[in-house]
């Protein structure tokens, strides 16, 4: 698309009641979008105004955050499941079986071993089996069926 075809567009879609012009030809896409000025003069700009007197000294600062850090508890850490963690090797969306109406691949309490399926993930329309990692028994399903895991994230407890 030349450079006076573009020029005539945005000066039409400036001039005009429309807020956006989309132009698919041959040689390209053109997409025109009109910003609202009055969207843009509508949000002020908050400055927070202090004086000099309001200003933290460092000493004051330093006790201040010494203060803060003795009197606020620590912060509980989320307690680690016992045992193994099965962990996604890829993103998608997790099933328990091969079909919605199958069996599931194990449920808490299955025994299994190391290379059998236990899952699947789809990505990209793709089924992947994944297998376990680990001979033991599963104590604990993190995922539910149908939900989209990350790579990496804990799917099962093995012990």
């Amino acid at each position: 698309m030349d450079l006076r075809k573009l020029k005539t567009l945005i000066d039409l879609v400036s001039e005009s009641n429309i807020s956006e012009l989309e132009i698919t030809e041959a040689d390209g896409k053109v997409r025109i979008v009109k910003s609202d000025p009055a969207a843009v003069a509508a949000q002020p700009m908050h400055i927070p105004a202090m004086t000099m007197a309001a200003q933290p000294t460092p000493v004051q600062t330093a006790a201040q955050a010494a203060q803060a850090a003795a009197a606020a508890p620590a912060p509980a850490a989320e307690a680690a499941p016992a045992g193994h963690a099965v962990k996604s090797p890829m993103v998608g969306t997790f099933y328990r079986s091969s079909s919605p109406g199958a069996k599931s691949f194990v449920e808490v309490g299955s025994e299994i071993k190391e290379g059998e399926p236990i899952c699947i993930i789809e990505a990209m329309k793709i089924m992947n089996e994944i297998e376990a990692d680990k001979t033991g028994k599963v104590t604990r399903i993190l995922v539910e069926n149908g939900q989209a895991v990350e790579f990496g994230q804990p799917l099962f407890i093995i012990e």
